[in-house]
């Protein structure tokens, strides 16, 4: 009578982010691409400092199946959110090793080397086995934004509509998308912005740096007035006693 060995009953640990690969060699379409995913990705990190139950990143892999890591079919939205997890730095987002989380919410950026897939695979990718609740769409080039909602009963998306200025609102987030004009690394047009819930733009730590010299050197400018009229007052009556 012969028996199995004792290895061939350990099960086999599928590969983890340390062993998969995290760059799939795609680089940004332009510099302005590169920019505008930074910026969204950024800003975002920045409002939720204080939480360490998300995850805000892009341009990495997400692992969903040992099949997809044979094929080493890797690529990675532009911007993806995860809601109801740990904050800490990964080199991939495998989802057997996130408790089966996946992202809540995916932006890609549209180019003409990469709109027909973002519209096509990665879109029934994202619906049918990831089922990322919202779909957004943003052309930098030409300022155009698309938001789509996933429909559970269809496993697709439907079209989200848009306020009058173009405004999306993302329901899991509770923030809203709009395109703003601004001025970032050094590259000075119109941006898609994440918006708190009055439409205030969240800022990026370049933003929060100049509002406050703003406001230092408003309160420097306001002492100095003041200074000035008590000087004019003293001049006419004489000290204040």
């Amino acid at each position: 009578m012969s028996y199995a060995s004792e290895t061939s009953l350990v099960p086999i640990r599928p590969p983890g982010e340390d062993e998969l690969p995290h760059d799939d060699g795609e680089p940004m379409e332009s510099d302005r691409h590169r920019k505008q995913m930074l910026l969204l990705i950024e800003s975002l990190d920045l409002f939720w400092k204080d939480r360490d139950d998300v995850y805000v990143s892009g341009n990495m892999a997400i692992y969903f199946s040992e099949l997809q890591t044979m094929k080493n079919d890797f690529r990675g939205p532009d911007v993806f959110v995860v809601l109801d997890t740990v904050r800490r730095d990964r080199k991939s987002w495998v989802v057997w090793q996130e408790n089966g989380r996946t992202p809540d919410l995916v932006i890609e950026l549209l180019s003409e080397s990469t709109e027909s897939v973002d519209r096509g695979e990665k879109m029934r990718v994202y619906a049918k086995l990831l089922r990322v609740p919202e779909y957004f769409l943003f052309d930098p080039m030409k300022n155009v934004l698309e938001g789509y909602a996933l429909d559970i009963s269809s496993r697709g998306y439907r079209p989200m509509v848009s306020s009058a200025d173009g405004e999306l609102v993302s329901q899991q987030l509770g923030l809203r998308l709009g395109v703003r004009d601004g001025l970032y690394l050094a590259s000075r047009g119109s941006w898609l912005r994440w918006l708190d819930p009055e439409g205030r733009v969240l800022p990026t730590a370049e933003e929060q740096a100049r509002a406050a010299e703003e406001q230092a050197r408003a309160a420097e400018e306001r002492a100095q007035a003041l200074a000035d009229k008590l000087a004019a007052y003293e001049k006419r009556f004489g000290p204040l006693t």
